[in-house]
This record gives structure tokens, C-alpha cells and sequence, in this order.
């Protein structure tokens, strides 16, 4: 059982299982009814997304400086309560079943699923 991290729109992989979508926002343009069938999510759960502003600096960092400020601050956000909890939930989860996690950005190093990645690992997550 483990914990698939996807870019949200790719085709399933086999065995990925439930799809989470861990976005401040649905996609555009896409009807709700087909966010599943269009490969983007099963269950949308913007609460393990970046903040908005978080978001915006996100997308403006140009260098590792600006990128590596970005992680400092989600990786704080995700220690809040609320998301601790639900990290700890999958990881524990992710012994059970298998599911996935995404984002839309093409680049995972680049994108803040790379750091749920990093942080359900040092949670003990099966990660595929």
C-alpha cells in the first residue's frame, strides 16, 4: 500500500487509487461532474495546499534562494495543527491502502507536492 504523488490531469497509473487533490483552486474550465473522469481528482483537499499568498511566491521564485524561502513557510503552515494531524493521518493510512496526491505544476521539484512528499516520508508514509 503506498501513497502515490501525481500531477493532477495525467493519466491514472494502475493501483494509484483514491486521488487527492491538494490545490488552492479547482481547474478552470473543467465541469465539477468531471474533474474524476478527466483525471484530475476524486476529492478535492485544498487544506494541504500553500496559502494564497504562499501560492503567488511560489510561482515568482526565479532561484534556489526564493524556492528555499518557499518551503521554509509551507513547511510551517503544514506544522499548524489542522494539517499536522492530516499528514499523520495518511501516512498511517498509507499502511492500509493506496491513493494518490497532486497538484497541476509540471515540475515536481518545483511544486509543493515535492515537500508533502518530504513530509509524510519523515512521518514513516509508504510513498511509491
Amino acid at each position: 500500500m503506498t501513497i502515490h504523488i501525481v500531477k493532477l490531469g495525467s493519466p491514472r497509473s494502475a493501483g494509484e487509487g483514491l486521488r487527492i487533490g491538494t490545490v488552492r483552486r479547482p481547474p478552470r474550465g473543467v465541469p465539477k461532474s468531471e474533474f474524476a473522469s478527466r483525471d484530475f481528482y476524486d476529492v478535492w483537499y485544498p487544506a494541504l495546499s500553500p496559502s494564497a499568498e504562499l501560492v503567488a511566491q511560489a510561482l515568482a521564485a526565479a532561484d534556489d534562494k526564493a524556492w528555499n524561502a518557499f518551503v521554509r513557510h509551507f513547511r510551517k503552515e503544514m506544522a499548524e495543527p489542522d494539517a499536522s494531524r492530516t499528514l499523520d493521518l495518511l501516512a498511517a493510512l498509507s499502511h492500509q491502502t493506496n491513493f494518490s496526491l497532486g497538484c497541476y505544476c509540471e515540475d515536481e521539484a518545483r511544486c509543493h507536492r515535492s515537500v508533502l512528499r518530504a513530509l509524510l516520508a519523515d512521518r514513516g508514509a509508504a510513498l511509491a
